[in-house]
């Protein structure tokens, strides 16, 4: 099992797919790479000889992948925040950030649903006694 930039990759997957289990890489970054070190991305990864990792290990440094990128968008996120535009109120409110709608759907972003039971007469009239003082 090869470790390339900090991250075990499978055995047994085609280098292709292997490679996208790295953070900041996806499918077509990953085939770039690999026509960058000439390697068929057939290839499974247990067939790879040390040279070809090497290689595939010198491309990926000129990326920003893994702690880095984690932390450039952490970073991003913070600086919305702070200066509080729309969207990094919306990240710390804890609610979809990109226009979806929240009425129905949303449930990974607000969580499980908290419902409010309906409260009885006696509960109701001390609430409002309660407020009026």
């Amino acid at each position: 099992m090869p470790r390339i930039a900090g991250i075990d990759i499978p055995n047994e997957k085609r280098i292709d797919v292997a490679l996208t289990y790295i953070y900041g890489i996806g499918d077509k970054v990953a085939l770039d790479i690999l026509k960058q070190a000439k390697i068929e991305p057939s290839t499974r990864t247990k067939n790879l000889n040390p040279e070809e990792i090497k290689s595939i290990q010198t491309m990926i440094e000129s990326i920003q992948t893994e702690g880095e990128l984690r932390k450039n968008v952490r970073d991003n996120i913070e600086t919305l925040k702070r200066i509080q535009a729309y969207r990094g109120l919306r990240h710390s409110m804890g609610l979809p950030v990109r226009g979806q709608r929240t009425k129905t759907n949303s449930r990974t972003r607000k969580g499980k649903r908290k419902t409010i039971g309906a409260i009885s007469k006696e509960a109701a009239t001390k609430a409002a006694a309660s407020t009026k003082k």
